[in-house]
């Protein structure tokens, strides 16, 4: 079979729920209880949930009041970043001896380019399994993987057989892989952008196909032709071991609503401190303060400036966050309050690695 685009063999490695199997493996007593990482019982967002506590519909992101309502014996814990970043760093350590193209996405999953590879090996599903059996031997944690000719199938197909599995689509079998999926299961596509291909008979990927590019475009903006693309197989882009951060935060939730921009000031203070530790840790600056408000009925805004110059100096940023805090009357009382900074100094134009094409028709050692 011949396709008409570029072929590589890229592995998508996932941690499986990694910040709560960190803390499992740290501490036995909670292997095998529902656990939320982040949040409490009655403030505070859940960073992520145990497979335990996944059963009862507990999710990253939702609200600690709900999770709880939702799992009554839900055990929560305080995130420990510095822990995850040690533990990140030893699975990263275990990619780099495979190959130098590793494209982290965050702390707990990245793509890897291995059609070239330090190995020697030509089959991408066998290096996955290897890197599987390294993290589980070396760190004690499992990893799912998707194996395929692309970032973007590879990246769907990682989360096929979770926890601790893996899923190869081969180059024959990527079309009918693509047909056969939900959209829902589409990477790129959310929530609402599902909902509104639901409404217009798009359900799986062979409904999608048969849409044009222009009726795409036209309902879907600019993201029609990347829909229009990846239903086909094609996603070009390279894994970019140099990915360019495009802009650094830091938030916190409050024990109690903020009412008023007084008490805030000295939240933001210590936001901003932290913004400022970590920007002169990484060595870079940035342009454009933002500012994040999240009220206590879960609605978000935010309030942003670009200034003329490049920042990473707490006392700047405080300043811009402050103007922005005052620039329109608060409508609720606040729960969390944020900062982030971007166009940062970072962006600019990294060379791509190169990525050489292979044709379908060869044994290609998936």
């Amino acid at each position: 079979m011949s396709l008409d685009f570029p072929i590589r063999k890229i592995i998508h490695v996932d941690m499986d729920a990694f910040y709560a199997s960190v803390e499992q493996m740290d501490n036995p007593e909670l292997i095998g209880k529902p656990l939320a990482v982040g949040g409490s019982e009655t403030r505070g967002v859940v960073s992520a949930a145990s497979y335990e506590a996944r059963k009862f519909g507990v999710r990253s992101a939702m609200s600690g009041v709900m999770a709880k309502r939702n799992c009554p014996d839900l055990i929560f814990v305080r995130p420990r970043f510095d822990r995850y970043k040690e533990i990140s760093k030893q699975i990263r350590a275990i990619f780099f001896e495979y190959t130098d193209l590793v494209e982290p996405l965050a702390l707990d999953e990245a793509y890897l380019d291995v059609t070239e590879n330090k190995k020697g090996n030509p089959s991408a599903s066998l290096i996955a399994e290897e890197i599987r059996a390294r993290i589980l031997k070396d760190v004690g944690l499992t990893a799912s993987a998707g194996i395929s000719i692309n970032k973007f199938i590879a990246k769907v197909a990682s989360d096929y057989n979770k926890p601790n599995g893996q899923k190869t689509v081969n180059p024959e079998d990527v079309l009918d892989f693509l047909e056969a999926l939900d959209i829902r299961k589409f990477y790129g596509i959310g929530k609402v952008t599902a909902e509104k291909m639901y409404q217009k008979g798009i359900f799986t990927g062979a409904d999608l196909k048969t849409k044009s590019l222009a009726y795409l475009e036209s309902n879907f903006g600019k993201s029609g032709r990347y829909y229009y693309d990846v239903v086909r197989g094609i996603h070009n882009s390279a894994v970019k071991p140099n990915r360019t951060r495009k802009s650094l935060a830091a938030e916190r939730t409050f024990s109690t609503n903020l009412s008023s921009e007084v008490f805030m000031l000295e939240k933001l203070e210590h936001i901003a401190e932290e913004v400022s530790k970590r920007l002169k840790s990484n060595k870079i600056a940035g342009k454009t303060v933002t500012l994040k408000i999240k009220y206590s009925d879960f609605s978000l805004h935010t309030r942003s400036k670009t200034l003329p110059y490049f920042v990473s100096d707490k006392a700047l940023l405080l300043e811009t966050a402050k103007d922005l805090l005052y620039q329109e009357k608060l409508e609720n009382s606040v729960r969390l309050l944020g900062i982030s900074l971007s166009n940062l100094n970072t962006e600019k134009a990294i060379k791509k690695p190169e990525s050489k094409t292979v044709s379908a028709q060869l044994k290609f050692g998936f």
